[in-house]
C-alpha cells in the first residue's frame, strides 16, 4: 500500500512540475501543494476554478493561487490563523488599556501616600507624644520607602510591558497588510492589488484592462447617516461588484470608497461596457437606515477605464484610469469614463 502510495504521489509531482513551469507559478510549498492537488483531480471545484484562471491570464497569478491554496486546500488549523491574528490584536487593545489604567492607579496611589506622610503633623494636635510621633513617622518612613521601591518597580515593569505590547501590534499590523481581503467587504484588498497588478504587468498585459469606481457624494452618508450606514454602502457596493465579477475580472477594495476591477485579454470597448454594467448595478442599490428608518435610494458611482498600453507602470497604468475617473465625477458623477 505504501509502494502504491508512493508510486501515485511521485507521479502527481512529475505531472505538477512541468505545469508549473508552463504557466510561470514559482516553486514553493504552497504552490507546490496547490498543483499537486490539481493534477490528482482529487477536487473538481479547484480545478474548475483553476481552469478559469489560466484561461483568462494564460498564467497563475500569485494572489489567486493564494486563494485557491487557502479555500481548498490548507486545512482548518491553518485557515483560522487570519481569524486568530484578529482576535490577538484586540487581546492586545484591551491589554494595551489595561496596563494604561494601572498606570493611573500606581499614581494615584503614591499620590495618596505622598499626602498621608505630609500629614503626620495632625497627629501632634491629638496628644501624641513626641516619642510615640518619632516612632510613627520612622515606621511610616519605612513603609513608604518599600512601597514607594515597589510601586516605582511596578510602573517600570509596565512600562516595559507596554512597550513590548506596542511592538508586537506593530509586528502584527505589519503581518496583517500581507493578507489578502478587506474586512469590511470581504473584496481583496490593496496590497492584493498591488501584488497581482505588478505580476501581470510583467508577466501577461496584453489586453489588460483596469476599472477604477468611487462611490459619488459618500461622505455626505457618513455626515447626515452616521458610519454605520457609511459602512454599509460600502459592503453593498462591494457585494455587487463581487457578484458580477466573470471572465477572469477580479474585484478589490482599492481604499476608502473607492474600488478597484481587473479584468485579463480584454479592450477598452469592452472594458467600458463591463463599467457601465457595474454603474447601473450600483445605481439601484437601496438601503434603509436603521436609526431613522428612512430610505437609502440615491446611491450611484463614478467609473474611470484604462487599457494596458506598451511601456505602461503600474504607476502610469493606474494613474490614466484615475485620471479618466476624475473626469467622471468633473462631468456630473454616476458616469463611466472615456466615452
Amino acid at each position: 500500500m505504501d509502494k502504491e502510495l508512493f508510486v501515485k504521489s511521485a507521479a502527481n509531482l512529475k505531472k505538477a512540475v512541468p505545469l508549473m513551469l508552463k504557466y510561470q507559478v514559482p516553486t514553493t510549498p504552497t504552490n507546490y501543494a496547490l498543483w499537486y492537488t490539481y493534477v490528482s483531480n482529487e477536487i473538481p471545484e479547484l480545478n474548475s476554478e483553476l481552469d478559469l484562471i489560466i484561461e483568462g491570464h494564460s498564467v497563475c497569478p500569485p494572489i489567486q493561487a493564494e486563494t485557491l491554496y487557502r479555500t481548498f486546500v490548507a486545512d482548518k488549523v491553518e485557515s483560522s490563523t487570519w481569524q486568530m491574528r484578529e482576535n490577538i490584536e484586540k487581546m492586545m487593545l484591551a491589554l494595551n488599556q489595561s496596563v494604561k489604567d494601572t498606570h493611573k492607579d500606581t499614581d494615584k496611589f503614591q499620590d495618596s501616600l505622598d499626602k498621608t506622610f505630609s500629614n503626620l503633623h495632625r497627629v501632634e494636635d491629638e496628644g501624641w507624644s513626641i516619642e510615640e510621633v518619632m516612632v510613627l513617622i520612622r515606621e511610616l518612613e519605612g513603609d513608604s520607602k518599600a512601597i514607594r521601591q515597589a510601586t516605582q518597580f511596578f510602573s517600570a515593569s509596565l512600562t516595559k510591558a507596554n512597550q513590548e505590547i506596542d511592538k508586537l501590534k506593530q509586528e502584527l499590523e505589519q503581518s496583517q497588510k500581507q493578507a489578502l481581503y478587506d474586512s469590511l467587504t470581504g473584496l481583496l484588498n490593496r496590497f492584493s492589488f498591488d501584488t497581482e497588478l505588478s505580476y501581470l504587468l510583467n508577466k501577461n498585459n496584453e489586453g489588460l484592462c483596469l476599472i477604477l469606481a468611487d462611490i459619488d457624494h459618500f461622505k455626505k452618508f457618513n455626515d447626515d447617516y452616521g458610519h454605520l450606514l457609511g459602512d454599509q454602502v460600502l459592503k453593498s457596493v462591494g457585494r455587487r461588484l463581487l457578484d458580477a465579477q466573470r471572465d477572469g475580472a477580479l474585484a478589490y477594495r482599492f481604499g476608502g470608497e473607492e474600488f478597484a476591477i481587473l479584468i485579463p485579454k480584454s479592450s477598452l470597448r469592452k472594458a467600458r461596457q463591463y463599467a457601465e454594467t457595474l454603474r447601473k448595478l450600483v445605481d439601484k442599490l437601496s438601503l434603509r437606515d436603521k436609526r431613522s428608518n428612512k430610505q437609502i435610494d440615491h446611491i450611484n458611482a463614478s467609473f474611470g477605464v484604462a487599457e494596458f498600453q506598451k511601456g505602461d507602470t503600474l504607476t502610469s497604468f493606474i494613474a490614466r484610469a484615475d485620471e479618466h475617473l476624475y473626469k467622471a465625477k468633473e462631468l456630473g458623477r454616476n458616469r463611466v469614463m472615456p466615452m
